[in-house]
């Protein structure tokens, strides 16, 4: 897929996440998508990487709070200082996505096509991924909004689906359907008859849209958002721009607009996706030896009848005896304890270090 495909489409990056769920790796002061994990390279570089060949660094923009801003220009050296978009603070990504495309709207022709991605998956399936993007592009060049449908592999409790209603149109030889519903999280009854009908997908939060019609679904279901949204970008005043961002409720772009927009389009994919979202998932997602054990860091792991097991360590040794399927992450400054059935409890320990004000480890 070449430039001339994609001439009128610009990617956003959604980067400023904190991933507590990959703690105590990942911190405050360098999140998930700024390491690396899966490969030479962090996932934000490779989510650079993987739009390169279809979109031109300076069409690529990456999304992301005051503390990470210098990060990321280090780590994305293409990317022109004006692409890394800052938000004061976290405020979900209706109020980041509503920004960028009124951002983008000032340099950009209404018609234009705003892609937008995460920093933190991975994604085995570069080319199919790709094709997707394409397919989607196309589909929101006819008025719609697109999110891109991950075919689901399992009963997945932790995501979001999409199912999907009556076929729309053929693009990149892909079936895209409109859009029946979005049903968030469900319980593990309802995702097993969700993936056996084959008729729902996995929501990774993959959008693609004109800048015209994005901003007038805004308009028409985030107004107060909007308005305030509009007032941000015409601020120069600092002191102004924290009191409006202060203002603006926090609520995620499937809330705020997908799912109730007037015209929504899946175009579902096959593409190797992992959310990465815990240690577990990345467990999935990497080599492991012969007895399933992974080992990550640069330092070493010795264990003896201990099976299907992550270990992180750096410099020390990490000696195990008669452990199955337990995370072990080793750093500077703490240590991580856990049966890998019990990965996405992680959060909630990150919360309780905020609650007992343990900053120096967050």
């Amino acid at each position: 897929m070449g430039h001339t495909e994609l001439h009128d489409v610009h990617i956003t990056i959604l980067a400023g996440g904190s991933g507590t769920r990959l703690w105590p790796l990942s911190r405050e002061a360098r999140p998930k998508q700024l390491q690396n994990l899966v490969g030479g390279r962090s996932m934000l570089q490779q989510t650079v990487d993987r739009v390169l060949p279809s979109v031109p660094c300076e069409r690529i923009y990456v999304l992301t709070g005051p503390d990470l801003a210098d990060a990321i220009a280090g780590q994305v050296p293409c990317l022109p200082q004006a692409n890394i978009f800052i938000e004061p603070s976290p405020k979900g990504t209706a109020p980041a996505l509503g920004l960028a495309a009124l951002r983008l709207r000032r340099s950009q022709p209404g018609s234009s096509i705003m892609i937008s991605l995460h920093a933190d998956h991975t994604i085995l399936l570069e080319g199919e991924f790709r094709r997707a993007l394409a397919a989607a592009a196309a589909t929101a060049r006819r008025g719609h909004l697109v999110t891109v449908g991950i075919v689901p592999d399992r009963p997945e409790t932790g995501f979001g689906y999409i199912e999907r209603g009556a076929p729309l149109i053929r693009e990149e030889g892909i079936q895209v359907y409109r859009v029946a519903r979005f049903t968030e999280k469900p319980p593990e009854e309802q995702a097993r008859e969700f993936v056996a009908s084959g008729r729902f997908y996995w929501n990774a939060g993959y959008f693609a849209w004109t800048l015209d019609n994005i901003l007038e679904e805004f308009q028409r279901l985030l107004p107060e958002t909007y308005a305030h949204l509009d007032a941000l970008v015409g601020a120069t005043d600092a002191a102004a721009v924290q009191k409006i961002w202060s203002e603006i409720t926090n609520v995620t772009i499937d809330v705020g607009i997908m799912e109730h927009a007037r015209k929504v389009a899946v175009v579902p994919c096959d593409m190797g996706w992992s959310d990465v979202g815990s240690w577990s998932a990345l467990y999935d997602v990497l080599p492991k030896d012969k007895q399933g054990n992974v080992l990550l860091g640069s330092g070493k792991h010795l264990g003896l009848e201990t099976r299907d097991a992550l270990v992180y360590s750096t410099d020390r040794l990490v000696a195990t005896i008669g452990l199955d399927n337990i995370i072990i992450i080793d750093t500077e400054d703490a240590l991580l304890l856990a049966p890998k059935s019990r990965a996405q409890d992680v959060g909630a320990l990150v919360r309780e270090l905020r609650k007992r004000k343990l900053a120096d480890y967050l």
